[in-house]
């Protein structure tokens, strides 16, 4: 194995590669093919997110950000998970609205939808009063599909950056097949997308990025506070085992779980982002607009990237034992590259891990890996 490293907030740290498959000249074309691809989705989706943040880096909002990023960076150094991520306190209100008969959904499939005002307040004192005027962001909304002798071992899947769709998700994790396994499944709504989105917001999950760091690092802790709320539900509504799988920044979000909620049974990753830093860094051209942006506002990068490593999962162990971890990773994967997967696979100790040939979107050979990951959820004892 070959040696790579990865930046933290104490600065960079050698570790070893993951393996990687004997590919045949099949796998090696769709890999080398689908990168290519990938690059261009790539710039076409940091030149959104950088014009989406262009108002808030050119106008006076930005000048008092390099005194919000200290709070974050103070946080990132403690590696205190308990303290950057308090488990919410008190209890909501879950709303249960039976799904429209006209709505599509899967044959044979029980779904609700469920709802609750947040009583998320931002971490940052600095940025409470600007966090709670994303009024629509304020609700959280997962889709729950369950069986009605349950209730049953429950999947919870958090779909990608912009891609909040349930039906997108829905076949993309091929919730039907899991479903008819014997699974419920509880598809979660991160904030500032779908219904969270605000009304003018110009693409869905925009929000996530539009207004800087800080509010970056705002939305990724309040996605932490609302989703373990939805855990609470399920426990008590009788769900005994909980699970969660996430594609992109949803696996992103799914590793960082896997730091602070120690009720998961099991934790999937799916092309995942885990070095977010990182990753800025070769989008072009929002890693461009990032140095821009901080040189406009007196704000240095390497602030700003300490900052961001407060909810890295490469900051903080994982509460799982490592047999309950996996990874899965796409060779051709330009959008979260397979470096992404190699620190993390390393950060948890070397878990199960599985490559395919395909890009971030394309999957090739899915149905491998469904297999495997369903072998691996029946292997920990995940199953009805």
């Amino acid at each position: 194995m070959t040696e790579t490293t990865f930046e933290t907030v104490e600065g960079s740290v050698p570790v070893q590669e993951a393996p990687e498959p004997r590919l045949g000249l099949r796998e090696r074309l769709i890999a080398g093919g689908s990168a290519a691809s990938d690059l261009a989705v790539r710039t076409a989706l940091a030149s959104a997110i950088s014009i989406s943040a262009t108002p808030w880096a050119l106008g006076g909002a930005a000048r008092g950000e390099r005194r919000r990023l200290d709070f974050y960076r103070e946080l990132a150094e403690a590696r205190d998970a308990s303290v950057t991520f308090p488990h919410p306190e008190g209890e909501v209100e879950m709303h249960t609205v039976p799904l429209s008969p006209w709505s599509l959904r899967a044959r044979g499939v029980k779904i609700s939808t469920l709802w609750f005002k947040s009583p998320y307040v931002a971490a940052n004192p600095l940025l409470q009063d600007e966090y709670a005027s994303f009024r629509a962001n304020g609700t959280a909304w997962a889709q729950h599909w369950y069986h009605e002798d349950g209730p049953r071992p429950t999947l919870c899947v958090i779909h990608g950056f912009a891609a909040s769709p349930y039906l997108l998700n829905s076949a993309f994790f091929a919730l039907p097949w899991l479903y008819g396994k014997g699974y419920d499944l509880l598809l979660y709504t991160m904030p500032f997308h779908g219904p969270r989105r605000a009304a003018l917001a110009p693409m869905n999950g925009a929000g996530m990025f539009a207004f800087g760091p800080a509010n970056f690092n705002e939305a990724m802790l309040h996605a932490v506070h609302d989703f373990r709320l939805f855990v609470d539900h399920l426990e008590a509504s009788g769900v005994e085992q909980v699970g969660v799988t996430g594609l992109s920044l949803g696996g992103y979000l799914s590793a960082v779980l896997a730091t602070v909620e120690e009720r998961l049974g099991l934790v999937i990753t799916n092309a995942a982002v885990t070095n977010m830093a990182d990753l800025v860094r070769q989008w072009f051209p929002a890693g461009l607009g990032l140095a821009v942006a901080s040189l406009l506002n007196g704000v240095p990068v390497a602030d700003i990237e300490q900052a961001v490593g407060v909810h890295s999962p490469l900051n903080y162990p994982s509460l799982l034992p490592t047999e309950r971890l996996m990874i899965i990773g796409g060779l051709g994967d330009r959008l979260a590259p397979p470096e992404q997967s190699r620190m993390l696979w390393e950060h948890w100790g070397q878990p199960r891990l599985h490559w395919y040939p395909g890009n971030h979107f394309v999957h090739v050979d899915r149905s491998h890996y469904l297999r495997e990951m369903r072998g691996f959820m029946k292997g920990v004892g995940f199953t009805t």
